[in-house]
């Protein structure tokens, strides 16, 4: 019998603002001393009184904005009860029945749009820390401005789970709302995951936590997929339930039943005010929306004519993305001197050579320093005077990476490295000529053998000739007249 799977997500994620949501304890996600970040407030301590803090709750407006969502005019939050050791107040500061924002949806990248039913705005619990058969609580994240987004049931397997998370994370992050990052705890997937039977009428829906990365989420679905499938086949009942997910072992393991929400007892929180927000309030901060990631591929693709692959390197690295921008702009702009009728002038292939040098050979370096992409001592004007000599020949690929280094080291612009080093790459036909006896007369063996067919011998007498040259001589001519003396 076939099962088709229906999944959702839920989706935590830790906002950066400076404080905390309801307190002016510091919102640090990198604070190592526990207990360190509380105050009364936080921790729910008697006659204390929340404050909501604006910072976070235009975060999440921006973010829904973002996945065109309907904003909310008027809500307000919700006490969401029950007990466990790292929840100080005995009850979370949550929304349930008007959240912020509601029916967006996000495109992946298969073009499907899943949509988004809601994302609102609560505080996070703290963490425990088990040792031996004690359990520790460090209430230092207790109270920080937590922002939950949930799907619609509209994910189908692993793959798309992974596209969407890797989507959604890369938009917090050009958003400015969240790092988003797994490894801290910021970004946390859950996965609502059932099988529809064969009248279309829902299973048995199971959730999966403890999923601490994005390709931890979409192993876990495909292994629940196949758990549930082998309980179905066998008549076996699918138990709704809570199942932790084992990275090390590759399976989920049953860790208690699933509460619904009315175990909750939801009821308005008393001591906050209602949330209004005026069409002029929504739409402010709709205009301070940056671009997103999906604009992002479709400009690149339209104004560099850059291949998918290379769009997404620039996409997902921001800073290094920013930095071709420039380039490219330098390189568009000297084309349309040489060529005012054509965008990207004679040499259609400019701008794909930068992104190549870019993406490999700068990415590189820039790595090896451990700095961010836009903040080196090469200026883009510089690089895209580099790509040029690349282009024009006037330096050969090995002289380009000598230069690129020096560039790294001292900023120097690419000409005067070019004349200080002596990098030109030699292209007189002569000079050329008289190296290419020379490789040929000492390399007499090479030369037979490449007159008897082996093409592996002319590359050995071109790699010669490049280092008779110096890594100067113009590899294209330096083969050309190695065939021409030895014959086809």
């Amino acid at each position: 019998m076939q099962y088709k799977p229906v999944i959702g997500l839920e989706i935590h994620v830790g906002l950066n603002t400076r404080t905390k949501m309801f307190c002016d304890s510091l919102n640090n996600p990198d604070e190592k001393r526990p207990n360190w970040n509380i105050c009364p407030v936080c921790m729910g301590h008697p006659g204390t009184l929340p404050v909501t803090n604006m910072e976070a709750v235009n975060k999440v407006i921006r973010t829904g904005l973002a996945m065109n969502c309907a904003i909310a005019r008027n809500t307000f939050f919700e006490r969401k009860n029950y007990f466990y050791p790292d929840l100080p107040k005995g009850y979370q500061i949550s929304q349930y029945q008007k959240p912020l924002c509601e029916h967006g949806a996000l495109a992946i990248k298969s073009g499907k749009k899943i949509r988004i039913t809601r994302i609102h705005l609560e505080e996070d619990a703290g963490r425990l820390y088990h040792e031996g058969d004690a359990s520790l609580v460090d209430y230092n994240r207790a109270g920080t401005p937590l922002m939950e987004l949930v799907t619609e049931p509209d994910l189908e397997n692993g793959q798309e789970v992974r596209d969407f998370a890797t989507e959604l994370q890369l938009i917090l992050r050009y958003l400015g709302v969240s790092d988003a990052d797994m490894e801290k705890g910021l970004m946390r997937v859950e996965v609502n995951i059932s099988l529809t039977k064969a009248d279309d009428s829902y299973g048995t829906k199971v959730e999966i936590k403890n999923l601490n990365s994005i390709s931890a989420a979409a192993a876990s679905v495909d292994y629940e997929i196949k758990r549930q499938e082998e309980l179905l086949e066998k008549r076996e009942k699918v138990v709704q339930e809570t199942r932790g997910w084992d990275d090390v072992k590759k399976v989920s393991v049953s860790q208690r039943l699933k509460e619904e929400a009315h175990d909750y007892r939801y009821f308005p929180e008393p001591d906050l005010p209602p949330l209004h927000f005026e069409e002029s309030d929504i739409e402010t901060l709709r205009a301070g929306l940056p671009e997103l990631p999906s604009q992002r591929r479709e400009r690149f693709s339209r104004q560099y004519n850059l291949p998918d692959a290379d769009i997404q390197v620039f996409t997902v690295n921001k800073p290094l993305g920013n930095f071709y921008e420039h380039v490219a702009t330098e390189i568009l702009g000297y084309a349309r001197e040489t060529s005012p009728t054509s965008e990207l002038g004679e040499d259609p292939k400019l701008c794909k050579l930068a992104a190549n040098y870019a993406i490999t050979e700068y990415q590189k370096h820039v790595a090896g320093m451990g700095v961010d992409a836009e903040h080196t001592k090469i200026t883009p004007e510089s690089f895209a005077e580099l790509v040029r000599y690349i282009a024009d020949k006037t330096i050969s690929s090995s002289a380009a990476q000598t230069m690129l280094e020096e560039m790294f080291r001292t900023g120097l612009s690419a000409e005067h490295i070019i004349k200080e080093k002596d990098l030109g790459q030699v292209s007189d036909t002569r000079a050329l000529e008289s190296i290419v006896d020379a490789v040929i007369s000492a390399n007499q063996k090479a030369a037979e053998d490449y007159k008897k067919g082996k093409e592996a011998s002319l590359k050995f007498l071109v790699g010669m000739a490049m280092r008779e040259s110096k890594g100067k001589g113009n590899p294209q001519m330096l083969e050309e007249i190695i065939r021409r003396k030895l014959g086809p």
